[in-house]
């Protein structure tokens, strides 16, 4: 479990420090918002799940789609703005899609897959389906009426869903106690009835709530369930620089979540011959897909007429 755990946290890390390397370049076509240092929340619930579950997720979704298993070529080809890309490089870092590995898609309206993601479990209950859903969003998603009412939805109808708040404290720029009056949003969740909990930041500790929970689930014993994961951003809002001057937050802040580094604590559980044998097979595969992405082509002109819900008249 180690190896594996250590593996994804490694691949979403360095996959996002490439991404970041290649930004001022202007290869990639839209804006970024990375989960650089957030890596254990996503790494901890899918590690989880099961192939056949899916889930959806945030702008700030790649971790998640990497955790889950989206195609690696696929996303850096979409960030290229490529038609091999996940969304044909249509869509962007924001908008990951890959059905084949459960991955529903992402979205960059804040709370707006909560009750996409509802819906989606809602029919795998309805087909009696074996298979659950976790939904991703970060503690601003929580500042929306949506999440109530997908919250109540969920909880009326016993949905094989878990929620999963990543809670980084900010909503862009404004930290979590300047915008709710109570800051504990677990307890919110518990007041539908939903089992809620908070977790700290650790990877471990993750994966052990969700696998009980998942398994719950799976008994017939029902959802939903609901987690405040607690992680935080170590990248400005959007973009792949530092924010700190801006004023918002602090350095020092900031360091007590640097030093627990879950990619650091995970890789220190290993031995470092097969550690350094991980990094290498994740860093051939990180070469390939933005080798894959630089000798794709752009998707052609008609490609602004196909995927749209009106009928072309070109």
């Amino acid at each position: 479990m180690n190896e594996r755990f250590y593996r994804a946290l490694y691949r979403i890390r360095r996959v996002e420090e490439e991404v970041a390397k290649a930004y001022p370049s202007d290869k990639i076509k839209s804006p970024v918002h990375l989960s650089i240092g957030q890596e254990a929340v996503a790494v901890g619930v899918c590690e989880a799940l099961k192939p056949e579950d899916i889930v959806f997720a945030s702008y700030r979704g790649h971790a998640a789609y990497l955790a889950k298993g989206g195609d690696l070529n696929r996303m850096i080809a979409e960030l290229y703005g490529r038609v091999t890309g996940c969304a044909k490089g249509k869509g962007g870092s924001m908008h990951l899609i890959d059905v084949a590995h459960g991955v529903m898609g992402s979205s960059a309206v804040v709370g707006t897959t909560i009750p996409n993601a509802a819906g989606y479990a809602y029919a795998l209950k309805l087909r009696g389906s074996d298979a659950l859903v976790a939904a991703f969003f970060g503690d601003g998603a929580t500042d929306e009426g949506v999440f109530y009412e997908s919250l109540n939805f969920a909880a009326l109808k016993r949905l094989p869903m878990i929620f999963i708040c990543e809670n980084n404290s900010y909503a862009i720029h404004t930290h979590q106690n300047q915008r709710q009056a109570i800051s504990n949003i677990a307890e919110r969740a518990a007041s539908f009835g939903i089992p809620a909990e908070v977790i700290a930041d650790d990877v471990i500790a993750v994966y052990s709530a969700i696998d009980k929970a998942a398994k719950a689930i799976r008994s017939g014993a029902g959802g939903p369930f609901f987690f405040e994961c607690m992680t935080y951003r170590w990248k400005e809002h959007v973009g792949p620089g530092e924010d700190y001057h801006l004023g918002y937050r602090s350095r020092e802040e900031a360091t007590k979540w640097i030093d627990n580094d879950q990619v650091r604590v995970a890789g220190e559980r290993l031995r470092a011959p097969r550690r350094a044998s991980i990094e290498a097979e994740v860093e051939a595969e990180i070469a390939d897909a933005f080798a894959f992405a630089e000798n794709s082509p752009f998707p052609s002109a008609d490609e602004l007429w196909k995927d749209v819900y009106g009928a072309s008249t070109a």
